[in-house]
């Protein structure tokens, strides 16, 4: 059976072995799928045994993106945009692939909630690792983008990196154009330290949709309370984005695309 496995640390809280396994059962694919911790020192020797031994394919998740990406021989465009990589595949020749699918997960998750349309002027919160993985994938979707970010010069030089790939401006966070969005996305990590949201209630009131890339199982993440708060209801976390990138990750491996809408609805009844 072909072995799989997701690299990280920590790991244990890890949904991708669950996820795996339904789109395996789900296409009928003989795979073997699990999480394994990676070691802070040795993190690159361990995935040289791990491959060493036959596996054929793995996801990497936080803190060894970038040190996965430099470990590949092979890389696929949004791999190269990120510098980071989410997905390594092994190829026939031994060679190592590396993929980044976060961002086409985000563009497959807002099709699916029929968010994203051509000429679309949306605002992105935050400048991060979590933004650059999905630039790319959004302006290939001729999405128009205000990129804002506490550190101006953050923005401006990942603005600067993918201007020639479609419209994106970079702000700060207390400059951001005072105009309609028809989408805006919490990208910061506001989130994960329990404060609600890194712009103020006027600025939200200029968004017809609001994506945070973050989730929290069992209730909404700060940032999707704090819209509601504000009687601000069209919203959606980051499962769906969760789901969708592992699917992508699948279709890489197996050449069969799972269907990710089904999956998702079951997992979202049974884990949030």
């Amino acid at each position: 059976m072909d072995s799989y496995a997701v690299w990280g640390n920590p790991i244990a809280q890890s949904l991708s072995p669950l996820i795996q396994g339904k789109f395996a059962v789900q296409t009928q694919q003989a795979m073997n799928y699990e999480a394994k911790l990676g070691d802070l020192d040795t993190f690159e020797q361990q995935l040289a045994t791990f491959f060493s031994q036959g596996a054929k394919g793995c996801n990497v998740t936080a803190p060894f993106k970038a040190r996965a990406y430099q470990l590949a021989d092979e890389y696929s465009e949004q791999a190269k945009f990120a510098e980071a990589c989410n997905t390594l595949k092994k190829l026939e020749d031994g060679r190592l692939y590396a993929d980044n699918t976060d961002g086409v997960g985000l563009v497959t998750d807002l099709e699916r909630l029929n968010w994203i349309k051509s000429n679309q002027r949306i605002l992105i919160l935050g400048a991060g690792g979590a933004t650059q993985g999905v630039l790319l994938p959004l302006l290939q979707a001729q999405q128009n983008i205000v990129l804002a970010n506490r550190t101006l010069t953050k923005a401006q030089a990942l603005a600067e990196k993918f201007q020639p790939y479609g419209k994106i401006q970079a702000v700060a966070m207390d400059k951001i154009p005072r105009q309609s969005y028809n989408l805006i996305i919490n990208a910061t990590s506001a989130g994960l330290s329990g404060s609600t949201a890194p712009v103020s209630a006027d600025i939200l009131k200029l968004g017809q949709a609001f994506y945070d890339m973050q989730y929290a199982k069992g209730s909404d993440t700060p940032f999707i309370t704090f819209c509601k708060s504000l009687g601000l209801m069209n919203v959606n976390d980051g499962f769906g984005m969760l789901v969708a990138q592992a699917a992508h990750s699948f279709y890489l491996w197996r050449g069969v695309m799972p269907n990710f809408a089904k999956i998702y609805s079951e997992l979202k009844k049974e884990i949030l």
